[in-house]
């Protein structure tokens, strides 16, 4: 499978213009910088299919600031006229990541669909060449046989002349030898069910390769189709982050900033603006010991399966632990649920019935590892899967990470990733029943049972 990953900035001269960072509202993140492919696809690909990027505040609004609140509340007049521009920002941030989820949510059941649709034709593509392979062996040894009776009866007749033409090993093909048995009539009259079982076999391995190479015609063209979903899956994606982020940097100020004008009280405009500040740290006091306790419980969890006998494989003893392969156990926990086909399965509002995957049942907010270094090439809600991660690691192999908890993204599309290294929390979202990682490998762009392609890299499961 060609590498999903976009080149770099600096290699491709795609990087977009100060104009348009402005206008996007996008800075640096994490070492990385949004390249003109997603610019563009943000500005103009999301206007095409929703019209709501044009005047989304999340990227040009101009927000007030505390000193212009305290200016605006002692005079009444000015006081009305900010209230109602910071209800208008309010409403329109809400719509705006309303909007741009209900995109992303879309688009990303569409890059599931294409995505199967691809792998269907991949299977039916596989399955008529091995239909096509064995009936060519089957002709092949049908002639073959033909062949040694043709040279058996020849040598009994005496005439030698032929023998050299009617041994099989003479002949370039099993077609070469059908073509020249079927001038024999005495063989023919003797053989006749077998040589019309050869022919058989021979067009049907003909006709089934031809199905074949249509079919394989047809994966190229879903394949590609999957891709340019994938990414258009992912520029709403991450235009649906940036109208969240703009949210959340935005939202409870403006909101305290209408409580502050709408006071009649005592309360200072300082204090609204205090107990904002005081209100974030601790969130992040919050989810910081949230997720430090969901990672002590999933340690505890892991040695407590390891010293009762059930090892890595039973408790996920080794996950997070780098390998000398470089491959990783990306999550902890026993595995609940392998690779193929089950019963249809229904929650959150979608349903799937196959599993290209393995499940590790590791509690909820629990970390997610890179099953190995790679970069991200995905990272968006996608429908079945939830919010999912997939990373590239190189040469034809990507690793999918499904079912993240709401919030639960520690990189982003484009980042490096090292392997261990954690990269989100386990939830329940998409087509789940319960916390777990949905862990998916593919091989040129079709999902593997990914239990032998650790096994075979050293890894427990």
């Amino acid at each position: 499978m060609p590498s999903e990953l976009s080149a770099a900035p600096d290699d491709c001269g795609c990087a977009p213009t100060a104009q348009e960072l402005s206008a996007l509202g996008r800075t640096v993140e994490h070492g990385r910088i949004l390249t003109r492919r997603t610019a563009l696809g943000l500005g103009v690909a999301g206007i095409a299919a929703a019209g709501f990027l044009s005047s989304a505040p999340a990227f040009a609004a101009s927000y007030p600031s505390w000193d212009d609140v305290e200016k605006a509340k002692a005079n009444q007049s000015a006081k009305a006229r900010e209230v109602t521009r910071i209800e208008g920002l309010i409403s329109s941030l809400q719509n705006d990541v309303a909007a741009k989820q209900a995109e992303a949510e879309r688009l990303g059941a569409e890059y599931i669909a294409a995505q199967e649709a691809f792998e269907e034709a991949a299977d039916r593509a596989n399955s008529l060449q091995e239909q096509a392979d064995a009936e060519r062996a089957r002709a092949a040894e049908a002639a073959d046989k033909l062949g040694r009776l043709a040279s058996q009866q020849y040598r009994m007749g005496g005439d030698d002349t032929s023998l050299e033409l009617f041994f099989s090993g003479s002949a370039a093909s099993a077609d070469d030898l059908l073509a020249r048995l079927g001038t024999m009539d005495k063989l023919l009259e003797a053989n006749r069910a077998i040589y019309a079982d050869a022919v058989s076999a021979r067009d049907n391995a003909q006709n089934l390769s031809n199905q074949a190479d249509v079919a394989r015609t047809e994966r190229d063209r879903l394949q590609q189709a999957a891709e340019a979903k994938m990414i258009q899956a992912q520029d709403a994606a991450t235009a649906a982050q940036a109208a969240l982020d703009a949210q959340a940097e935005h939202l409870d100020v403006l909101e305290a900033q209408l409580a502050a004008l709408k006071d009649t009280t005592s309360k200072t405009v300082s204090g609204y603006r205090d107990g904002v500040i005081a209100r974030r740290k601790a969130r992040e006091a919050r989810l910081r010991r949230e997720r430090e306790e969901a990672e002590r419980r999933a340690r505890e969890e892991a040695e407590a399966a390891a010293n009762n006998g059930g090892g890595s494989g039973g408790g996920g003893g080794s996950a997070g632990e780098v390998q000398p392969s470089g491959w990783v156990r990306p999550g902890y926990g026993y595995i609940s649920a392998w690779f193929g086909n089950r019963g249809t399965i229904c929650s959150n509002g979608y349903c799937t019935s196959g599993h290209r995957g393995i499940d590790f049942a590791g509690g909820c907010s629990s970390p997610i590892f890179a099953a190995a270094s790679g970069r991200v090439i995905f990272a968006g809600y996608s429908g079945a899967w939830g919010n999912y991660i997939k990373v590239d690691h190189g040469g034809g192999i990507v690793t999918g990470y499904a079912h993240i908890k709401p919030g639960g993204y520690n990189v982003s599309w484009g980042d490096s990733v090292r392997a261990g290294q954690t990269i989100a929390y386990v939830g329940n979202t998409g087509v789940s029943t319960g916390c777990h990682l949905h862990f998916e490998v593919y091989s040129g762009g079709v999902r593997i049972n990914p239990a032998p392609f650790l096994r075979a890299r050293g890894v427990s499961v």
